[in-house]
């Protein structure tokens, strides 16, 4: 990162706090000089992580937010970016206060806003093999399933580890997201990520090291599946909704309906004369299991036409590379998805 880069952006740094009263003086002390400003949210910690910070910490860019109740790690994150945003950040940076992210990646994490190449940046801990068997399993297995949610539910194809909650955000960018419609405990990455697709913001993963030492997570993934698979379905309908028949009907939309139409005849028929052939025991004629079978076939290669259709409509350009960014029209109508 250059000087002059330096001068050009004020980068944030919001960490949300919840137990981590032993750690987080040391993720502080970590924080490099190319922050301009750092925001500890105390997300009601019973250990109070933020009086802590204000006793202990001299650091004259550290600024203490304290919440009454708990709002989650989400609802604590956009307690700070409203904060940065206010305050005048150009570049915002979630760190969690637990130690498991090394403040010296922030240069790596922000560079591709920095650039030019994307609106949002996050950590990848599935690059390196190295780094995956550092992982304990659970958390391993945990976090590739909810990798290929995520990627249907967002429109990300090419991104991984939807958990990972070091990122990075242009405060343009995040001034645009309706922030107080997202989630605010741990489904937060996920719905960010929706949120940003709505918008057509360029996501990039920055591969990264996860360190694990004697820590324990407040996520419990055979807790949250249930949670997550349903906001998963649901932000999945709302994104083919919003995209492909509010704001703009292509074939893409076309292979949609009739790929799922001649599926759901295909799958009724058949299914409603397999049941009287079993009933009355006589076989079902060649021209019906024709008729059975065609809409199928047909229909499943109109679903693989419209995949492959999302998987290449992947954002590319940048949100701050475009002449004059114009509002979802959800958004610009005042109705936020």
């Amino acid at each position: 990162m250059s000087a002059g880069q330096d001068c050009a952006h004020a980068i944030a740094v919001v960490i949300p706090c919840y137990r981590v009263a032993d750690k987080i003086l040391g993720v502080l002390a970590g924080i490099g000089p190319e922050v301009t400003r750092v925001y500890v949210v105390d997300d009601a910690c019973p250990e109070g992580s933020g009086t802590v910070v204000q006793a202990r910490c001299t650091d004259p860019r550290v600024d203490v937010i304290f919440h009454a109740h708990n709002l989650g790690v989400g609802g604590a994150a956009i307690s700070g970016y409203r904060r940065a945003i206010a305050q005048g950040a150009t570049i915002i940076v979630k760190l969690d206060g637990d130690g498991q992210m090394d403040p010296a990646q922030l240069p790596r994490l922000v560079s591709p806003i920095l650039s030019g190449a994307a609106d949002y940046s996050k950590g990848n801990r599935f690059y390196d093999l190295r780094y995956i068997t550092r992982m304990p399993m659970v958390r391993m297995l945990g976090n590739a399933a909810l990798s290929f949610l995520n990627k249907f539910s967002t429109g990300y194809w090419d991104i991984f580890d939807p958990t990972n909650g070091y990122t990075a955000i242009s405060a343009e960018v995040a001034a645009m997201l309706p922030l107080d419609r997202i989630s605010e405990r741990y489904f937060f990455e996920s719905d960010m990520l929706f949120r940003l697709g709505t918008f057509r913001a360029v996501v990039r993963d920055v591969p990264m090291d996860a360190r694990y030492a004697d820590e324990v997570s407040n996520l419990r993934i055979g807790k949250v599946w249930p949670e997550f698979l349903g906001k998963h379905l649901r932000n999945f309908a709302k994104r083919l909704f919003y995209n492909y028949f509010l704001r703009d009907v292509s074939a893409a939309s076309l292979e949609l309906v009739a790929g799922i139409g001649l599926l759901l005849f295909g799958v009724a028929y058949g299914g409603w004369h397999w049941w009287l052939s079993v009933s009355t025991g006589q076989v079902a004629a060649t021209g019906v299991i024709m008729l059975a079978a065609m809409p199928v076939l047909i229909g499943l290669q109109l679903l693989l036409a419209f995949l492959s259709h999302d998987i290449a409509s992947v954002p590319r350009i940048a949100l701050s590379n475009v002449p004059s960014v114009e509002m979802p029209m959800s958004v610009a109508d005042g109705c936020h998805p």
